[in-house]
C-alpha cells in the first residue's frame, strides 16, 4: 500500500482553496490498501472524535484508490448455534472526499466503469457487406439495432444493480431471520 500526505501552506496554497492559505490543505492519497476491522472498531471511534472544542476547518482531498476493506461482527451472538454472521467486504475503485472551506465532506467518485461493446455488434461492423444486393430494410434495422445498443446496455447494468441489491436483501433478511431461528431453511 502506498500512502502520501502533501500539506501546503500559505500564499502558494490559494489555488486550492481561499481558507488554505491561513489553515493549509491536506491532501492525502492511499492506493492498494487491504484492511479487516472489527465492528467494534467504528462503534468505539465515536468518543474520539467527538470533542468539546471546535476544530479549525482544514480543506482537504482525500483519494482512495484500489482498496479493499473487510468489516467482520464481533457482536456477541444470541444463539450460540447461529452460524454467526458474514463478513463484509467493502472495495473501492477509485473515491475522493474532499471538505471545503464550509467544513463539509463531500464524497465523489472518478470516472466511470468502462461499457464495452457486446460481441455482436462487433462482428457486425467488422463483417463485410456480404452479396452487392443488400436490402435498404436490413441496412435500416441494422442501424436501428445499433442505436439501440447503448441503450439496453443502461438497461442491463440498471437490472443487475436491482438484483445485486435484492441480492444482499435477500441475504440480510435470511441472517436476521437466522438470527431468532438458527434452524430456518429456505
Amino acid at each position: 500500500p502506498e500512502v502520501c500526505l502533501r500539506l501546503e501552506v500559505g500564499p502558494g496554497a490559494a489555488v486550492r482553496s481561499p481558507l488554505a492559505v491561513q489553515n493549509g490543505f491536506l491532501h492525502m492519497l492511499v492506493h492498494s490498501y487491504t484492511a479487516e476491522f472489527f465492528m467494534s472498531f467504528l462503534t468505539n471511534l465515536g468518543p474520539f472524535l467527538e470533542d468539546e472544542i471546535i476544530p479549525e476547518v482544514i480543506p482537504m482531498e482525500i483519494e482512495v484508490v484500489d482498496a479493499k476493506i473487510t468489516l467482520k461482527d464481533d457482536s456477541p451472538r444470541v444463539y450460540p448455534t447461529s452460524p454467526g454472521p458474514v463478513p463484509i467486504t467493502l472495495a473501492v475503485d477509485h473515491v475522493i472526499m474532499k471538505r471545503r472551506d464550509d467544513g463539509v465532506f463531500y464524497v465523489t467518485g472518478e470516472g466511470s466503469p468502462k461499457q464495452e461493446k457486446p460481441v455482436s455488434v462487433l462482428q457486425e461492423q467488422k463483417a463485410p457487406a456480404e452479396g452487392g444486393s443488400a436490402a435498404p430494410a436490413a441496412a435500416g434495422t441494422r442501424g436501428l439495432q445499433l442505436k439501440e445498443v447503448p441503450e439496453l446496455q443502461r438497461e442491463l447494468q440498471t437490472m443487475k444493480l436491482a438484483l445485486a441489491e435484492a441480492n444482499m436483501d435477500k441475504a440480510r433478511l435470511l441472517q436476521e431471520i437466522r438470527k431468532y431461528n438458527p434452524l430456518f431453511q429456505l
